[in-house]
């Protein structure tokens, strides 16, 4: 069933602890992990989006740039993202390649009453990774004033839900050059 909601990949960070942009490296079958992460959901959403400081992509793709400040933060990503929509919107970052699709329907149906629905793991709590309402706009604004930019401060002071998934591994994040490693040698046992 494909989802009418939209999908927003977030592929603007630095990635600094990887040492080039994580976004841009190749990725299974895919010239770069972007675009494997923009295939496989498409396949889910009706409108997939990518978001990002320029169009740095060698592939077509809708795109939604946060160009307006020279910070790079997921709180002004996630600004410029509900600035565009009227409604809830799917959030991923593109380095959490193995989010599996019953995943995503879950934190979709379990969105209705809350503003943030997240996923978590029994270790960690997946902000970038769920739906946002553009209710929030408001309140990412004012934090952006207050240089506030740590998504987690407005999981807290929102009306949220965090839903607990069991399975870990979907959950890889690719931030260091190991981290990428283990997902490209066990690619097959993530996906």
């Amino acid at each position: 069933m494909i989802q009418h909601i939209p999908c927003v990949i977030l592929a603007g960070g630095k990635s600094s602890r990887m040492g080039e942009d994580k976004a841009l490296l190749p990725f299974d079958k895919f010239d770069t992990l972007v675009e494997y992460q923009y295939s496989k959901l498409s396949k889910i959403f009706k409108n997939v989006y990518i978001s990002s400081k320029s169009n740095k992509f060698n592939f077509e793709a809708k795109l939604i740039l946060d160009n307006e400040n020279t910070i790079s933060s997921p709180m002004i990503a996630l600004k410029a993202i509900l600035e565009k929509f009227d409604k809830k919107v799917f959030i991923i970052s593109v380095d959490i390649p193995f989010v599996e699709n019953e995943t995503i329907k879950t934190l979709i149906k379990e969105s209705d009453c809350f503003d943030i629905t997240i996923a978590s793991d029994l270790n960690h709590t997946h902000n970038l990774c769920g739906i946002y309402d553009t209710n929030l706009l408001t309140l990412i604004s004012k934090y952006i004033k207050k240089d506030i930019h740590k998504i987690n401060f407005l999981v807290k002071n929102s009306n949220s839900k965090t839903i607990l998934f069991d399975k870990q591994s979907q959950f890889l994040n690719i931030n260091t050059k190991e981290e990428y490693n283990t997902a490209l040698n066990n690619y097959k046992l993530y996906k």
